[in-house]
């Protein structure tokens, strides 16, 4: 059993088991690795975010919150391939790119057979031209579209025209391979788009913002016939 493989292994094996926690040495006797290599994989998974965790003393051990994790997920060769395309267009300067390298590993991690090599061989054969990492404009943005808080910001129009701006983030618009901030800009008093890698500086506040409708907000605008994507339909449908 390779490395990948035993790490879905350990999870399945601590979800089965759950919430009786298992001994370091019990899942080494199970796997047939020794002890070392088991720590090392339980590491390899709380670093990722598996809710892993650890309980000292006698009768203690490795356990899982089965609630925090996801049952057994089979991928077909067609679906691993579609995944590994889209993780490789969340680039750097996409937004939530980190949480999407983490998502990655999950995923490979829960991959196995026919479908992980059919990942792993396209995901060879993918390159991208790296574009600059605007990491704390990204951090910030990130953070007021899931906080629900205003946001202020710098921005650098077609023209070359530099503002200040504050904005009460609505959602994000993704058009011809560019991402754009959508929100209700309190200095313009309109509905405005922000395209991300226009910002020069962002900074998230405590305030909270109003709830702005985002169809709302592109209505009259070029992006008036945008759509959710289908692919997100599961996502938006779900209980």
């Amino acid at each position: 059993m390779n490395r990948t493989a035993r790490l879905y292994a350990l999870v399945e094996e601590l979800r089965a088991a759950a919430p009786r926690p298992l001994t370091v040495a019990a899942l080494a006797a199970r796997f047939e690795v020794s002890t070392r290599t088991v720590q090392r994989d339980l590491q390899a998974l709380m670093e990722t975010g598996v809710p892993v965790r650890t309980t000292p003393g006698r009768g203690g051990g490795w356990s899982i919150d089965p609630d925090m994790t996801l049952p057994p997920i089979h991928f077909t060769t067609e679906e691993a391939s579609a995944l590994a395309v889209a993780l490789a267009a969340a680039d750097a300067a996409a937004p939530y790119a980190a949480a999407a390298r983490t998502a990655a590993q999950k995923i490979a991690a829960s991959m196995s057979g026919p479908a992980s090599a059919a990942a792993q061989d396209l995901a060879a054969r993918i390159v991208a031209l790296p574009s600059p990492d605007h990491a704390t404009v990204r951090t910030a943005v990130e953070q007021a579209l899931t906080t629900h808080t205003v946001l202020r910001l710098s921005y650098t129009d077609a023209a070359g025209r530099v503002s200040d701006r504050v904005v009460e983030p609505a959602g994000l618009l993704t058009a011809k391979g560019r991402w754009y901030l959508i929100g209700w800009c309190r200095t313009r008093r309109a509905g405005r788009g922000f395209r991300l890698d226009r910002i020069t500086a962002a900074a998230p506040t405590t305030e909270q913002a109003q709830s702005h409708d985002l169809t709302e907000l592109l209505r009259a605008s070029a992006a008036a016939d945008a759509v959710r994507p289908t692919t997100l339909a599961p996502l938006t449908s779900a209980p």
